[in-house]
Parts: structure tokens; C-alpha cells; sequence
């Protein structure tokens, strides 16, 4: 039409390197994967994140949202087949994620190969392509760490999990290139009360499996990626008894269908392109793993690692929304001027930028962590990282998708896709309840990471008057726990934890970033030059980091 004529929009936002052009990655990767093994990850990486950038991801990821995966649950003669059918795109996006070595690979490096960091990086650049796929990569790499509880399972499925070949169909393992890991812990009636589970293991000599075998009844209310090869799942060998963990097959050593009776697929909010279902076990074969009983200790190792990948999938949301947030505003005029160059609109970008720029240092601090044997660290770390900076990808995604105005709530721009999918990782493996109590178990229960997560943070004592405050302030708090109420501990543990992240933060923050970023994320967030929102940063504060850091969050001209 005559009358339509498309000006003051800004460019696709498509073809960038979502790695090169992110500094806080490059700079971990420098900083943390040692010099021998640096230039291969960096070519590496730098290959993931120009496909994540490109045009060929985007038409994946949204042809995997709007194909969502369809449960068959019977063939046309009337057998059971239970399989879930994906688009070719979700295949194309696991394979990529595979071959990029984000499975498990990670644990097969020798201890200080900077194996982990690499990975992490790699995850961070490749969910921003689409993060519904990662739930089973994840899955798949935090897997092996808890198979290695029983030596002779890890040697039969570790070199599957960590293989970079993506073999997707039902067949015996050994048969195939590559393997995928679920899980299937919680059950309707207690969710993250694994204790309050009623799924029953009955010991069976000489099961079709490798190591000592059971037959498991009963049901699980949130199995996801339910078309995975091999599953760890938590049940009872007696009603009083607690839990034990099961390596669960979806097909058997003799190369025969494990019963695994999908009853439906969830309906979610976001993670649409992920499969999640409901599970009837029913006499299913399952091994043993670990000792009986000890289920929980088993599967923590798994749950740690997760909950290292929420907080780098939230990181990579972050990063995904802020850049989006730049792009538009780089390019849009409102009112006589560009909206970056507008002051209210920079106080924004760069409150979001720092946000970003701490959340994906402290991710990448406990993969290296994980690199270095340091459990101490990665014990409290995770768990506090996993509070704080998935809680805080909602409303950043939400500010973030402001600063599109009414474009960012139209669908294809992509940042409805990234606020459905904010709450996500906050849930998964531990709401903020369940995470904010596991931190005050950890202090009470294992000091030295407590005195771990203080000693990382007291790196940069000396620097800044504001962080050697707030570090006596916690210190002094931290040490007193003991002598609070348990009653009043609990209810004031969101606090804590909200303070030991964003202290943590800034004391990587002023070890590792430009110095204009430190100061003001120390100043705004221990020093009270902010308020609730973002956007509300002290305008000295915009003026100091301001220029930096929206280059830093720049990938396109």
C-alpha cells in the first residue's frame, strides 16, 4: 500500500556472534580455561555463538515453539508405545548442543582443564539460540556425577553421556553413539518433599540390567524429556524406609521396552518446546544407585550441578533480554532522539548491564570452581548463585521487554518467549524457599563452605569502604546464626542469601570487570545508591559506568 511505509524501526536482530561480542565471556574463558586448551575452546566457542546468532538458530527455535512435542501413547494396532514425537528443529538444536560437547563430556577432562568453564560458556551462548532444549542437556551432564556412586553403572552409561554424538531412538545403550539422561524425582503428593515419595523398589535377582535390580511401582508427577535413553529415579524399598536413587532404562540390556507409561505431557507455561510428562511405573526395571537408603545422597551431586546450569541458563536469559534491549533502543528515535542516548533509558540499560555482567561472572567463578576439586565453594555458591540470579530474571526480562515498548510484547520479536521462560530455573531444582533453607543447612552443617563462599568474596578486601562494610556486616551475621532461633533463622534466610549473592558479586565484580562497573555495582547494590526497580540508579552512578557498559552489551552496529 501507498500509505505504508516502514520507517524509525530498527534492524532484525539476527547474525551476531553471541559469544565474541559478550566480555564477560571472553574474559572468562581467558581468565579461567588454562593457556594449553584456550585456543581451541575459544574457536570453539566462537563457532557456537555465531550459530546461536544466526538466522538458521532463530528458525529452529521457533519452529520447535510452535510444532510443541505430541505423546503417542498407543500405535494403531493398540500396543503401548508411549514415545513423544518433535519437530526435526528440536533434533537440530539437541544435536548442536551435543555436539558442542554440553552433555557430559565436561567430567571426562582431567581436574583443572578449565573443562567446565568451557562447557559453561557454551551454554550460556548456545541457550540463548533457545533454552527449552536445554533442560535434557543438563540433565545429561549432571547424570554423571551421580552414576559415579555405583562404578560399574558409570562405566556402562559415562562414555554415552559424555559422548558428543546425539543418537536419538529407543534402543538398548549399548547400541548407541550417544546417550540422554532424565530424571524422574518428584511425586503430586510431596514435590520437593522427595521424603513424603510412595514409589516402591521390590529387589529382583537377576534383572535384565547391569548391578543389583528392582522393580519399581508407582507414579512421577514431573518427568521431563520423557524420550531420554536412561533415567534416575527416586523411590522407597519399603514405606518407612528413606529413599534410594535407580538408574532406569527406557530399554533394557535384552533390548526389550521398559515399562514407562506416559500419561500426559504438561501443559507449561514457557519451556514449551521441552517435553514434560506425568509417569506410571509399573513393575519397571531399575538399578541400584548408590547405597539403599541413600538416595537423596546420591542424587545431590546431580542436583548441584543442575542447579549450576539455572543459574547459567538465567544468566543467559539475562544476557539474551539486555541485548535485544540495546539492539532496539540503539536504533529507535522517540521525542527528538535516539532512546540510548535519552538519560532515563541509559539508567536503565546499564542498571540491566550490570546485572547481566555479575550474573554471568559469578556463573562462570563456580565452573571454575568445579574445575578446581574446590566443593566448598560450589557446596554454597551454587546454591546461593541459584537463589539469586534466577529470581532475579523475571523482572529483569520484564524491564528488559520494556524497553521495546509495545514491540517487545509482540511475539516475534522474541521477548515474550524469554519472560515465559524467566520463572523457570527459579522453580526447577528448588524454588527460592527451598534454596534460601538449603543455604542456612549448609552453614550449620558444612562451616568450611561457609567460610569458603567469605573467603572468595574477601578477595577484594581493601578496594572499596563500601564491600569491606557489607563483608563485617555478614561476616558478624553469619556468625551468629547458631545462636538465633531456628523459627527466626528461617524466616530471615531470603535476606541472607540475597545479601551473601550480591556480595559475592561485587567482590567478583571489582576483581574481574572494568572498574567503572564495579564501582557502581557496588554502590548500587551494598551502597544504596538504587532503588527497588531497575532503572533507579544514582545519576552519578549512569554518568561513571553508563558508556561502558552499554558497549559491553553491544552486538550489533
Amino acid at each position: 500500500m501507498p500509505t505504508h511505509e516502514v520507517t524509525n524501526q530498527p534492524p532484525p536482530f539476527s547474525g551476531q556472534d553471541v559469544f565474541s561480542t559478550d566480555p564477560a565471556l571472553t574474559e572468562g574463558v581467558a581468565r579461567w580455561v588454562p593457556a594449553d586448551r584456550r585456543d581451541d575452546a575459544v574457536q570453539e566457542l566462537t563457532a557456537l555463538g555465531l550459530l546461536a546468532g544466526s538466522d538458521e538458530a532463530a528458525g529452529w527455535a521457533d519452529r520447535a515453539h510452535r510444532n510443541t512435542p505430541r505423546l503417542y501413547t498407543h500405535d494403531r494396532f493398540g500396543h503401548r508405545i508411549d514415545e513423544v514425537e518433535f519437530d526435526p528443529a528440536w533434533h537440530e538444536l539437541m544435536r548442536t548442543a551435543a555436539g558442542a560437547g554440553l552433555t557430559g563430556e565436561a567430567w571426562t577432562q582431567r581436574e583443572g582443564s578449565g573443562s567446565h568453564v568451557r562447557r559453561a560458556a557454551g551454554l550460556i551462548a548456545w541457550s540463548q539460540a533457545e533454552p527449552g532444549h536445554i533442560c535434557p542437556i543438563t540433565m545429561t551432564n549432571a547424570a554423571v556425577p551421580a552414576l559415579r556412586h555405583s562404578p560399574e553403572l558409570a562405566e556402562r552409561w559415562e562414555s554415552k553421556l559424555a559422548s558428543r554424538t546425539y543418537d536419538f531412538g529407543l534402543r538398548e545403550v549399548g547400541t548407541k553413539a550417544g546417550a540422554i539422561a532424565g530424571m524422574g524425582m518428584t511425586e503430586k503428593q510431596g514435590g520437593s518433599d522427595v521424603r513424603a515419595n510412595s514409589t516402591l523398589a521390590v529387589a529382583t535377582p537377576d534383572g535384565p540390567l547391569t548391578g543389583s535390580t528392582y522393580r519399581l511401582t508407582g507414579h512421577k508427577w514431573f518427568c521431563s524429556a520423557p524420550m531420554s535413553d536412561v533415567f534416575l529415579v527416586l523411590a522407597k524399598t519399603s514405606p518407612e524406609a528413606p529413599p534410594s536413587c535407580f538408574l532406569v532404562p527406557r530399554v533394557l540390556e535384552n533390548g526389550t521396552r521398559n515399562p514407562f507409561a506416559l500419561q500426559r505431557l504438561k501443559d507449561k507455561l514457557g519451556d514449551r518446546s521441552n517435553a514434560s510428562s506425568e509417569v506410571e511405573l509399573d513393575g519397571t526395571w531399575g538399578a541400584l544407585v548408590g547405597e539403599e537408603g541413600r538416595g537423596v545422597r546420591a542424587i545431590i551431586d546431580m542436583v548441584a550441578t543442575t542447579r549450576l546450569d539455572c543459574v547459567l541458563g538465567s544468566a543467559a536469559t539475562m544476557r539474551a533480554s539486555l541485548t535485544r534491549a540495546v539492539h532496539h533502543t540503539q536504533h529507535r528515535v522517540a521525542f527528538g532522539a535516539t532512546l540510548v542516548d535519552q538519560p532515563l533509558m541509559r539508567n536503565v540499560l546499564t542498571d540491566l548491564a550490570l546485572e547481566s555482567e555479575a550474573a554471568t561472572l559469578l556463573g562462570l567463578r563456580l565452573a571454575h570452581a568445579l574445575d578446581e576439586g574446590d566443593t566448598e565453594l560450589t557446596r554454597l555458591g551454587v546454591a546461593v548463585g541459584k537463589y539469586w540470579v534466577c529470581k532475579r530474571t523475571s523482572t529483569f526480562t520484564a524491564e528488559a521487554m520494556e524497553c521495546l515498548g509495545g514491540n517487545g510484547y509482540v511475539e516475534e520479536h522474541g521477548m515474550g518467549r524469554l519472560y515465559r521462560q524467566a520463572p523457570l530455573n527459579s522453580i526447577w531444582e528448588g524454588s527460592g524457599n527451598v534454596n534460601a533453607l538449603d543455604v542456612l543447612r549448609a552453614i550449620a552443617k558444612e562451616p568450611a563452605s561457609l567460610m569458603a563462599l567469605l573467603k572468595e568474596a574477601s578477595v577484594a578486601r581493601g578496594q572499596l569502604p563500601v564491600l569491606d562494610a557489607a563483608l563485617d556486616d555478614l561476616e558478624r551475621d553469619c556468625s551468629e546464626l547458631g545462636a538465633q532461633d531456628p523459627d527466626r533463622a528461617a524466616m530471615g534466610s531470603r535476606h541472607l542469601v540475597e545479601r551473601l549473592a550480591q556480595t559475592l558479586q561485587a567482590s567478583l565484580m571489582v576483581t574481574h570487570a572494568p572498574s567503572d562497573l564495579a564501582e557502581a555495582f557496588v554502590a548500587s547494590r551494598l551502597g544504596g545508591g538504587k532503588g527497588m526497580n531497575f532503572g533507579t540508579l544514582d545519576p552519578d552512578l549512569v554518568t561513571l559506568a553508563g558508556t561502558t557498559a552499554i558497549a559491553r552489551a553491544t552486538v550489533s552496529a
